[in-house]
């Protein structure tokens, strides 16, 4: 098992996610649904308003996913649509705040090793972009040179900047919530991503209902 797949049980279980789930993530991690049969990924695009979004599924049986997935959009009023030129394919490390190890200090390194930007999330982390090929050798690099531990290594859909959409209705977040709500309960939804950005009029906690369980 990985570093960063053992580092994210540990949290979970300290969350106290349910047994069966944690199961569930080991066996994707491994490629394999619970029962051992091979998992195919799949790349669902649609609209929701002026809002774009890209879900990234994994499952043992494409039609049912397209199916149970399909369902889900259509009942949250979404439309299928070529989404994917909102979103550039990049890579992002997360490594866990450090109290003596910050971004000035993995700047360098993390350049040479092939980064394109690096900044701070909310919570101090330290987030690292990169194109794809690089991802891998960023994380393992930075991490064991400067003794940090990985919360996250993957290959997102980052909304570009000058395609983002501004949500400004309140009405229009809780309908984004209660769709990516829905879309967190379906088991085969593995990512999903938006292009969705807070308008000034939207409070911080009704954004957080959304933003949180989306993967951009």
């Amino acid at each position: 098992m990985n570093s960063s797949l053992a580092h994210a049980i540990t949290l979970a279980k300290k969350a106290s996610t349910p047994k069966h789930v944690i199961e569930q993530a080991i066996a994707r991690g491994q490629g394999r649904s619970l029962s051992g049969a091979t998992l195919e990924s799949m790349k669902f695009e649609f609209m929701m308003g002026s809002n774009a979004f890209i879900l990234d599924v994994e499952t043992d049986n494409k039609l049912r996913a397209l199916q149970d997935v399909g369902l889900i959009i259509r009942k949250h009023k979404g439309r299928t649509a070529a989404t994917e030129f909102f979103f550039s394919r990049l890579g992002r490390v997360v490594f866990e705040r450090h109290d003596k190890v910050g971004l000035d200090e993995i700047m360098d390194e993390a350049i040479e090793l092939g980064a394109e930007d690096l900044e701070a999330d909310d919570e101090g982390n330290m987030v690292i972009w990169s194109q794809p090929t690089q991802t891998i050798q960023i994380a393992q690099g930075v991490a064991k040179k400067f003794e940090l531990n990985i919360l996250s290594s993957e290959i997102i859909w980052s909304p570009n900047e000058d395609t983002k959409s501004t949500v400004d209705s309140v009405g229009d977040v809780k309908k984004l919530s209660e769709l990516v709500e829905a879309l967190v309960e379906c088991p085969e939804v593995q990512a999903i991503y938006s292009n969705a950005t807070k308008g000034e009029s939207v409070p911080e906690e009704e954004w957080a209902a959304f933003e949180d369980n989306t993967d951009s």
